[in-house]
């Protein structure tokens, strides 16, 4: 049988227009899809710039169902998604992306720390901190730390927050040491509230050697020694800390003297307040060394005097008023009560993060959850 090469000739023709008919079909396919997502995208670009959430939430959502496989839409849509504080729709889109074979590693371990906020920012602490712990590892693992460090402060998890605090110290992601001994001081004020006190004096060392400059774990364990009956003890750890950390010692001032009437050793006490005094004063150390002398060789009101001399102060004025005589007596109380009302806020603390202010002193602020933001100093003297 002989091949007829007219055949050939005549079906390349065809086979050539085919091709080019069908590439001509594909290519206005492409342009069409190609024009379609960019002009949503660009929309809700446009719309977000604009600060038009609603509307840019739709143009993305229109863009990530013309091109299901761009990753970076579903980013934005989730960001979008928790910005509005729609936590479940956010969870989805990264869980969806999460649930994708063909998503690249970098992209899997955004979506997977995008999960994570999307869960902190819901308050699901417990699936939070399962998002956050797969990040070890990955480029996410400092921030994933921080967060992880968080939830355990906030829910006073002070074990895993110590252990954390180690790793992050490890790994020179900054100096934790203050922070782990407030972690200690924690757990040992705990054990102090069950009568644990081997326990706590035990955690308090440790605090003491994490953080050998910081007052607060000296000024616990003083406390503790002078609730176990050893005022000799809590006055030798707070002599330690005017060494130390004397801009602390206003902090322990009562104890100080507290310690002191019960040794007996008042004079050591009163040198060491007087001192420090001289060098940073301060009301709380101004009042003990007014409660150690009891109307000795320096009556209080010339103390309240002296203060006045060196600094301006409405609580020093109003203490030094109290002890003086007017010229018409029957004012004398209602005067004094004004100054004392006007003065009360000048004693509180305030937090030098937020400015929360508060009658006591405060380790970790009960606004901010910032560590150490209160000064040892009353509001009037910042």
């Amino acid at each position: 049988m002989e091949f007829d090469l007219s055949w050939i000739v005549l079906g390349l023709p065809v086979a050539f227009a085919l091709g080019w008919l069908a590439s001509r079909l594909d290519l206005r396919q492409l342009r069409q899809d190609s024009r379609r997502a960019p002009k949503a995208y660009f929309k809700g670009l446009n719309y977000l710039l604009n600060e038009q959430q609603d509307q840019a939430i739709d143009a993305f959502i229109e863009a990530v169902q013309n091109d299901p496989d761009t990753t970076e839409l579903h980013f934005a849509l989730g960001n979008l998604f928790r910005r509005r504080g729609e936590y479940n729709r956010a969870v989805r889109v990264h869980e969806h992306l999460l649930s994708r074979g063909d998503l690249s590693r970098g992209d899997r371990e955004r979506a997977q720390h995008a999960l994570a906020l999307d869960f902190l920012k819901a308050g699901l602490l417990d699936r939070a901190e399962d998002a956050l712990r797969r990040l070890e590892g990955t480029p996410f693992e400092a921030q994933a730390r921080l967060a992880l460090l968080a939830i355990y402060e906030r829910s006073r998890d002070w074990p895993q927050a110590t252990e954390i605090a180690r790793r992050m110290q490890a790994a020179h992601q900054g100096d934790f040491g203050t922070r782990q001994a407030h972690y200690l001081c924690e757990q040992a004020l705990a054990h102090t509230a069950h009568g644990e006190l081997d326990a706590a004096q035990s955690l308090l060392l440790q605090a003491v050697t994490a953080a050998p400059q910081a007052g607060r774990a000296r000024i616990e364990l003083a406390r503790l020694h002078q609730r176990r009956g050893d005022a000799r003890a809590a006055l030798r750890v707070l002599h330690e800390l005017a060494g130390v950390a004397p801009a602390a010692l206003p902090l322990a001032a009562p104890l100080l003297v507290e310690a002191a009437a019960a040794t007996g050793q008042e004079s050591e006490a009163h040198t060491l307040l007087t001192r420090q005094y001289q060098e940073l004063p301060s009301l709380d150390l101004l009042d003990a060394i007014v409660a150690l002398e009891g109307g000795g060789a320096t009556p209080a009101r010339d103390w309240y005097l002296r203060h006045l001399e060196r600094e301006p102060s409405l609580v020093a004025a109003t203490r030094w008023l109290a002890g003086e005589t007017l010229s018409q007596p029957q004012a004398q109380p209602k005067v004094q009560r004004a100054l004392e009302h006007a003065s009360r806020p000048l004693t509180r603390y305030r937090c030098a993060a937020c400015g929360f202010e508060a009658r006591q002193h405060f380790w970790q602020c009960p606004g901010c959850q910032s560590w150490d933001s209160y000064p040892a100093r009353r509001v009037e003297e910042l």
